[in-house]
């Protein structure tokens, strides 16, 4: 969905008004006065608009074999005194860094408490310790959304497209929304591999919302939070029912995760020539799973589930019956009323703890990989028959895995390295340290993984290069100038036509060929004697290899037209200026980024001026966070945290004790052609919990 320049001054302009409104009590009184339907939305406002958050998120994501930082935006809503906030899965679940951006244009630091990527649900929490107004939270109430129906006024808030808290009115248009299937995939709309479409039931509604809307508050005229809003068709919007929210909000808060049962099969809607009247529809049952052991058969249809009547008609009716038997308490024995070829059977089944689709992602730089555990259930859709073994997620390339003989791609599985068995992250981990320590360079190893049925065996080289000794350029000879080759074209414009020579673009100040009175503009037609022939590009790179034929301090005989006249001077040949300066470089993990000296060639192509010091930002790594704050390659580094960066030396210094001192903020002064501006990079130091995994099937 695309925003146009007129929807971002419309929603700016309505932002502001809300604003004004909700801090003068006139403006509310007013549109009362002028319109009473603007009384129910005036309430609502009250109640609701200084519990909007947008929250900017810096989130990694894997990609070409590392895992990326992007940034995004969202909205949330308070619902806590103690200042939890509520948003999607989608916008804060893999957050590295939140920052919400509260009503009266302060921005608060905030923490990932819990996500649910099954509900893309999440909650993150303000850094109420940071936050200048120490006015008390405005909190959001969840209202019933079981009470909406078609037809009902609704008010969509939130940040869309980024921009400040804003508010959209519509109506209910669907309390029972789905997305259609698609065949291959029953539930299409998936977070993180849960498929979200199998438990929630979105609120349709045509208050109109935007990319940024995702995770603010669907409320009604009562100011009650109704839903969350998440996902668009078109001009029609879907918010997540306040019933299923709330509950998943409360146990994120209470225990950090929701708990479900699994029970391995899979229902339907009832297809309408099945023959009966009520019941769900079996449409699988998944190998080693509680639905198994209790004999359940793809076909059967329940119609009792723990002493409740269960039924699907629709594919609508599918998210209610799903969302109880994820609830059912983890080892219950269930009872089920079993239809089987139209007779009637009982049986029962024991659930089990259902973990997350896939694991967290883990990075290994060493490999050039990115890498997460099995779970149980990506465990069972592989057919594996456990969830040891490392899962490929994303691959680098050029990376150590990528140049392996078989190389390993995304979707192996590593079981074995250098003989020892890897079932974990962690334990890929500490068997990389093992064959990395005290060694320098890359190192081989014997790699087993799995590829569907097939199982290899590689050796990948993994770490880093060593470091290469650095080696003193042999000194060249060169010309202090640019040429460019007088083609035939070129020459008859000038009136030279039949005459050939090179044309002199640009002549380094301060060097032997200014000095010696060759000027820009010149066409050099004669080189030590003898006539200068440069019809075609490529004609200038055989001139300059010609000139380095000849001795440094050598003095040459040349001639140029000059206006149209031939004048002839003494050129000393010097050391050619590409070669001269070998730039230092340094590279900084922490910050993404990689600097070098100025040469005096950059200098005098860049026209930098001769006083002004800084380095040269030679890269930026995408998604890092240097990246993030707004540095691109080719920016001149002028200041680290107001301290001049005069060479590589010192911006290694500032760069190093930035990190050491785990700095809440580094600010960077750069110059871009002409321009300067500050930059403020804000890197996140936490470290990332280790996951905590199984081993085998519940």
């Amino acid at each position: 969905m695309h925003t146009t320049a007129e929807n971002f001054r419309a929603l700016a302009a309505l932002a502001a008004a809300l604003a004004w409104a909700t801090t003068h009590t006139g403006c509310v009184a007013l549109s009362r006065r002028s319109n009473p339907n603007n009384v129910a939305v005036a309430h609502a406002v009250g109640r609701m608009y200084k519990a909007l958050v947008r929250i900017q998120v810096v989130m990694e994501e894997p990609r070409s074999g590392r895992l990326e930082k992007r940034v995004g935006a969202g909205s949330g809503a308070i619902i806590s005194a103690a200042g939890h906030i509520i948003s999607n899965h989608h916008v804060a679940g893999r957050a590295k860094r939140l920052i919400c951006r509260m009503y009266d244009g302060e921005e608060v630091d905030a923490q990932l408490v819990a996500s649910d990527p099954l509900t893309d649900l999440a909650i993150i929490q303000l850094d109420l310790s940071k936050r200048k107004n120490k006015e008390p939270l405005q909190v959001a109430r969840f209202g019933d959304s079981d009470r909406l129906r078609v037809g009902d006024t609704v008010l969509a808030m939130g940040c869309p497209a980024a921009v400040s808290q804003s508010v959209t009115k519509g109506i209910v248009s669907n309390t029972q929304l789905i997305i259609p299937s698609s065949p291959g995939d029953i539930f299409q709309f998936r977070e993180e591999g849960e498929p979200v479409g199998s438990v929630v039931r979105w609120i349709g509604h045509d208050a109109v919302i935007y990319p940024g809307n995702s995770g603010g508050p669907l409320v009604n005229p009562a100011g009650e939070i109704v839903g969350i809003n998440e996902i668009g068709f078109g001009s029609l919007g879907g918010a997540i029912p306040s019933s299923l929210a709330r509950d998943v909000a409360e146990q994120l808060i209470r225990q950090g995760r929701v708990e479900r049962s699994w029970t391995g099969f899979e229902g339907q809607a009832r297809p309408k020539n099945l023959g009966v009247e009520r019941g769900v529809l079996v449409g699988g049952v998944l190998p080693d799973s509680p639905a198994a052991a209790a004999g359940l058969r793809a076909g059967d249809v329940v119609t009792a589930y723990d002493g409740v009547a269960v039924d699907a008609k629709i594919p609508e009716d599918l998210p209610a019956f799903n969302r109880l038997l994820l609830a059912t308490p983890v080892g219950k024995k269930v009872p089920l009323i079993v239809l089987r070829a139209g007779q009637p059977l009982t049986c029962a089944l024991v659930t089990r703890m259902r973990g997350k689709a896939w694991g967290d992602d883990s990075e290994f730089k060493d490999w050039g990989m990115v890498a997460r555990n099995l779970t149980v259930i990506a465990a069972i859709e592989r057919q594996r028959p456990s969830t040891n073994g490392v899962l490929v997620v994303s691959v680098g390339l050029g990376s150590p895995v990528s140049e392996a003989r078989p190389a390993i791609a995304e979707g192996d599985i590593l079981l074995e390295v250098a003989g020892r068995p890897v079932p974990t992250v962690a334990a890929l981990e500490a068997v990389t340290r093992t064959a990395l320590q005290n060694h320098e360079g890359l190192q081989p190893v014997l790699v087993k993984f799995d590829r569907g049925k097939m199982r290899y065996l590689t050796v990948a080289k993994i770490g880093k290069e060593k470091k290469r000794p650095d080696v003193e350029p042999a000194r060249k000879p060169g010309l202090p100038a640019e040429l460019q080759a007088l083609s035939p074209e070129l020459a008859e414009a000038l009136k030279l036509k039949g005459r050939s020579g090179a044309l002199v673009a640009f002549v380094y100040p301060g060097h032997s060929a200014e000095k010696a009175g060759l000027r820009q503009g010149d066409i050099l037609v004669k080189f030590d004697g003898e006539p200068v022939r440069c019809e075609r590009p490529e004609d200038v790179d055989d001139l300059y290899t010609q000139i380095r034929r000849y001795r440094i301090g050598k003095s040459v005989e040349c001639e140029v037209l000059r206006q149209g006249r031939p004048v002839g001077f003494t050129l000393p040949i010097e050391e050619d200026l590409k070669t001269a300066e070998e730039p230092k470089r340094y590279k900084d993990e922490v910050f993404d980024l990689t600097v070098e000296n100025l040469t005096e060639l950059e200098r005098m192509y860049r026209n930098i001026p001769p006083g002004l010091q800084g380095v040269k930002m030679a890269h930026c790594e995408t998604g890092g966070w240097a990246q993030l704050a707004g540095l691109a390659g080719g920016d001149l580094l002028l200041a680290i945290d107001g301290i001049t960066t005069a060479d590589v030396d010192t911006a290694e210094r500032l760069l190093k004790k930035a990190a050491q001192d785990r700095a809440r903020r580094v600010v960077f002064f750069l110059r871009r052609g002409v321009h300067t501006r500050f930059a403020e990079v804000e890197p996140v130091w936490q470290p990332v919990a280790a996951e905590a995994t199984e081993t085998k099937h519940p």
